[in-house]
């Protein structure tokens, strides 16, 4: 599958990793902490969240989903003291100073504050320092105690059960946005997700549909030994909330940038503002930009022994079929319906047009480009079984043997099981995302006469059998092996970080 050069690749360190690494001494003042501080401060954490839950259990009893009542004194109260405790509550878990650099704007300024990166469950310190409204799965609200704070800062909840809940969402975040001061402020995480604060990732676009101004806010978290964040491959929740609170201090930055006013232009083009911000906010930290997002996660994650090695191709295909609205919906019975008759095609090429009433979509210059990354030969016509194996891989990239088994069904001799090499090398070079595959090393391995073409179970058998078997029996460009210099076992699948 070939790569567009109408938009760079930009991954870089993958922003979903969090990778902890102790030195001795480390180790050593951990492990003091955990007998002596720890306790104490977990304590002290737990103290304060239970005395903060029932002011804020009082205050919202009786209280409207739909409208927010005008402030009374006891309202002004409580929030008063939900703040003092809440920021006691920090104070105990080692978070003594918080530097809050720039100012604040206010909510009839300003209504939306966009927050990144987003890495920690600690992120939500700002939030209780402001008491402004978030967007949160509806979930979060059974949430023993923290549940309760969260509902008093009047959250937009996300309903992921529900379809259609993008689109309620984003009109409730444009409702409250657009009251004129009636609600308050909305903190919004246009992330999507927490990563290692080695980039920042594409944003969301909710908070920039209602097109008014915004105020970017910038957090920092300058420890030497990160131990806040928290990723999808990485600590779990526990183990960030010990090592954490067995640091003598965690250092924190609120730094809150300028009002940024969209244009126009941006005002009609909600991903456009969404990038202009995104950009603005990557300088003040002094972070690349990641084009990689929320939806890209499990693409970037991908393990086992048919791991994807080079996301750049499939994560551009991704983007365009989510554009296309083929990611959304798609599922296993769909995928084998479109292999049966990508099968019958026998390989036949087939133009655009061809392509999109395979697809039943109009041809539009979005398809154009998907049908470009499969036009291998320049002559506008592309194996539709590509396309097949490709979309398998993007929608279930945690299960590559099954992608397999599909392109298996596309190619193999229907008398026999066979696919013959050349075919399988194709379908290892979209699923690897990778270019020329060789197979010599895989089939000088295995037993019997038949040299050039393998059934699935005989493949699937001896992937089994080795489970680092395209580090060591596949050859491709840039593959790991040529870069070891001489140190095979380190470029082998054994070492993680290949």
């Amino acid at each position: 599958m070939k790569s567009s050069n109408s938009r760079p690749s930009r991954v870089g360190r993958n922003p979903f990793v969090h990778e902890l690494k102790f030195t001795l001494t480390e180790t050593i003042k951990i492990g003091l902490m955990s007998v002596t501080v720890f306790p104490v401060r977990l304590l002290l954490v737990s103290f304060l969240m239970l005395l903060a839950w029932p002011f804020a259990f009082a205050a919202s009893l009786g209280r409207s989903d739909s409208a927010v009542e005008p402030q009374s004194w006891w309202t002004r109260f409580i929030d008063l003291c939900l703040r003092v405790i809440m920021r006691a509550m920090w104070f105990c878990g080692g978070f003594h100073w918080i530097k809050v650099k720039g100012e604040r704007a206010a909510q009839s300024e300003v209504p939306i504050i966009t927050a990144a990166p987003h890495s920690s469950y600690f992120d939500a310190i700002p939030v209780t320092l402001t008491m402004c409204s978030i967007v949160t799965k509806l979930e979060s609200r059974s949430i023993p105690v923290w549940g309760t704070l969260i509902s008093y800062i009047r959250p937009v909840f996300v309903f992921r059960s529900d379809q259609d809940s993008r689109r309620k969402t984003v009109e409730e975040i444009k409702r409250r946005a657009q009251s004129g001061g009636e609600w308050p402020q909305i903190m919004i995480f246009p992330e999507g997700t927490c990563t290692n604060r080695s980039g920042l990732i594409l944003f969301k676009a909710g908070a920039f549909i209602p097109g008014l101004p915004v105020q970017p806010m910038v957090l920092r978290y300058p420890n030497k030994l990160d131990t806040v964040s928290w990723t999808w491959q990485g600590p779990g929740a526990f183990k960030i909330l010990w090592l954490t609170l067995c640091q003598p201090h965690n250092p924190m930055e609120i730094e809150y940038l300028p009002i940024y006013t969209p244009s126009n232009e941006e005002k009609e083009n909600p991903a456009l503002f969404a990038n202009n911000v995104r950009k603005l906010m990557a300088k003040a930290l002094e972070v690349p930009l990641t084009d990689l997002s929320f939806d890209d996660r499990e693409i970037s994650l991908s393990q086992g022994p048919l791991r994807i090695h080079d996301c750049s191709s499939l994560l551009e295909f991704h983007r365009l079929v989510c554009r296309l609205g083929l990611r959304a919906g798609r599922n296993d019975k769909v995928l084998e319906e479109q292999a049966r008759r990508a099968r019958k095609l026998q390989g036949d090429g087939l133009s655009l047009e061809d392509f999109s009433q395979f697809l039943n979509l109009p041809v539009t210059d979005t398809l154009s480009q998907v049908h470009s990354l499969f036009d291998q030969h320049g002559d506008g016509q592309i194996d539709v079984r590509h396309h097949v194996i490709a979309l398998s891989t993007v929608h279930r990239p945690l299960k590559s043997m099954e992608t397999l088994k599909l392109a298996f069904t596309m190619y193999e001799n229907e008398e026999n099981g066979y696919v013959l090499k050349e075919d399988l090398a194709a379908i290892f070079e979209i699923m690897l995302g990778v270019k020329k595959v060789e197979l010599s090393g895989l089939f000088s391995s295995l037993d019997g006469a038949h040299t050039a073409k393998i059934t699935y179970d005989e493949l699937h058998h001896f992937i089994e059998q080795h489970p680092f078997f395209v580090q060591d029996y596949l050859d491709f460009e840039n593959h790991p092996r040529k870069r070891c210099f001489g140190q095979p076992k380190s470029c082998n699948g054994h070492n993680k970080d290949d």
